[in-house]
């Protein structure tokens, strides 16, 4: 039996769907995945108030193993339940969103098969309309008609195929032409490098940076291969992105770019080995957007840094402090816009990062062609990257940590650890609440000159603690202040904190 309801989380649908991992039992497979398609077709139908027999519904998947047969079994559902079914092939998240939209393509709805960063033996399914990708309770609705049962209809759909990366790379070649304005190869002279982990990214080095006069000889893993050989495809991966830096300095490169597999995150590398990731790559971002919208509203999570928020202060922008999560960033900034505050950008310290220019989508390729526009505009002024960034203090020490909640009822308990903390705290001298907090539980300490935030995991039994300081120690000195209250809640597990 296929317990629908544990494949949710969040926006996604996520599982096992390989053998091969101890303690592991495939939980997304052919049929489960096919069902979930034919619930699709119908809450589209729905929801488009559209006849089922008139929809297009395109499918791609990521570089993983087993998406060619959970792509087939996808493809089997839509056509089952009466709709055109598009083999899009492999492709990128962003990609299949955009199929929505660009008009060249313009399907009703899109189904991406991918796990972003997880391990080989995972999979997931992401679905989407022309509006953006579908919310949680959509999700579940999705599933819960899907454990249902959807009959097939009495004549099936037909199937098709569609190339989409040809219309999606046309697309962000458009953006860098137009925002460098140099003719046919703009990027002549500029060499970069693309790792694509093995994922779907490698097609941004050649059908995207290529064409544009680009060198991109220094490129690596663009292969796709869903047995992720090499590294984890995920621009969070310390090794990845330390061994990448290496790459993109050792070739001379002007610029590097490390995607995750399915091309919604990115992290990259400068010509001087300046890694711009987390704090450091929203600060780049914040001051391009800056240039557009003076005064605008940045939103982020909740775990970044007090010199992220005065480097933005700096910039004349709003620092819009919100929840973890990449659809609640980049959902805040749509509500912002709707209740007539101006963002241009959402953006997670994953790597998640949505432009409003761009439907508020998380397009880790259209984030690297905005970076790379900006790039070779500061040439001609004779600067760089590094010079936006000039005014980000970033923390001398950092930590997280994330401690397992042993109650089955895990949501009840981390709540009780919050308030616990929360009372624990108001006889803590020194120790001061922030004002504009989201999620969580965030204390700065001034005598550590840092701040901790103790919050609940957005799906997972955990609850992180993030903690950052100017000065060497600070970070360890917080935590040791912390670790009294910590090791007296009987439904945390606090065994990292002994090694």
């Amino acid at each position: 039996m296929i317990n629908y309801e544990k494949l949710q989380n969040g926006s996604d649908v996520r599982g096992v769907s390989l053998p091969g991992v101890s303690g592991e039992e495939v939980t997304l497979n052919t049929d489960a995945a096919r069902n979930i398609a034919m619930a699709f077709v119908s809450w589209l139908s729905a929801r488009l108030h559209k006849p089922i027999g008139e929809l297009r519904i395109g499918v791609g998947r990521d570089s993983r193993n087993s998406g060619p047969d959970l792509q087939r079994a996808v493809i089997g559902g839509i056509a089952a339940s009466g709709a055109q079914a598009v083999d899009c092939a492999m492709a990128s998240t962003p990609a299949m969103f955009m199929t929505t939209v660009l008009p060249e393509i313009a399907f009703d709805g899109s189904v991406m098969i991918t796990a972003s960063h997880l391990p080989w033996n995972r999979n997931g399914l992401k679905f989407f309309t022309r509006e953006g990708g579908l919310e949680a309770p959509e999700i579940g609705e999705l599933l819960h008609e899907a454990a249902s049962g959807v009959p097939a209809a009495k004549r099936p759909g037909r199937l098709s195929a569609c190339d989409v990366i040809t219309p999606y790379a046309g697309y962000l070649r458009r953006v860098i032409v137009e925002g460098v304005g140099a003719g046919e190869k703009p990027l002549a002279g500029f060499k970069i490098a693309v790792d694509a982990g093995n994922g779907a990214g490698g097609f941004f080095a050649t059908r995207v940076l290529l064409p544009l006069g680009a060198d991109i000889s220094a490129s690596v893993y663009l292969e796709p291969d869903g047995s992720f050989p090499n590294h984890i495809p995920n621009p969070e991966f310390k090794p990845a992105m330390d061994s990448f830096r290496e790459v993109v300095l050792a070739n001379g490169c002007d610029l590097g770019f490390l995607f995750d597999t399915d091309v919604d995150r990115v992290g990259a590398v400068d010509a001087d080995g300046m890694e711009l990731s987390r704090n450091r790559l929203i600060a780049l971002m914040s001051a391009i957007v800056a240039e557009e919208a003076p005064g605008s509203t940045v939103v982020t999570d909740s775990v970044t840094s007090e010199g992220l928020a005065r480097f933005l202060e700096g910039l004349g922008l709003r620092h819009h402090r919100f929840k973890r999560g990449y659809k609640n960033v980049i959902n805040e900034g749509i509500r912002l816009n709707e209740a007539g505050e101006t963002c241009l950008l959402a953006m997670e310290t994953s790597g998640h990062a949505a432009l409003r220019e761009n439907y508020f989508l998380d397009d880790g390729a259209y984030l690297s062609a905005k970076i790379i526009v900006r790039t070779v505009r500061l040439r001609r002024e004779g600067r760089s990257l590094s010079d936006l960034l000039s005014g980000l203090h970033e923390a001398a020490d950092a930590k997280e940590l994330r401690f397992p909640l042993l109650p089955e009822d895990y949501r009840a308990a981390g709540e009780a650890v919050l308030e616990a903390l929360r009372q624990y705290a108001e006889g803590q001298p020194g120790w001061v609440a922030a004002p504009d907090n989201h999620e969580g539980l965030r204390y700065s300490l001034p005598a550590h000159e840092g701040w901790f935030l103790l919050r609940q995991s957005l799906h997972d039994p955990l609850m992180p603690l993030n903690i950052e300081s100017n000065k060497e120690g600070g970070a360890a000195a917080i935590l040791e202040e912390l670790t009294p209250f910590l090791r007296g809640m009987p439904t945390l597990d606090c065994r990292i904190l002994d090694s």
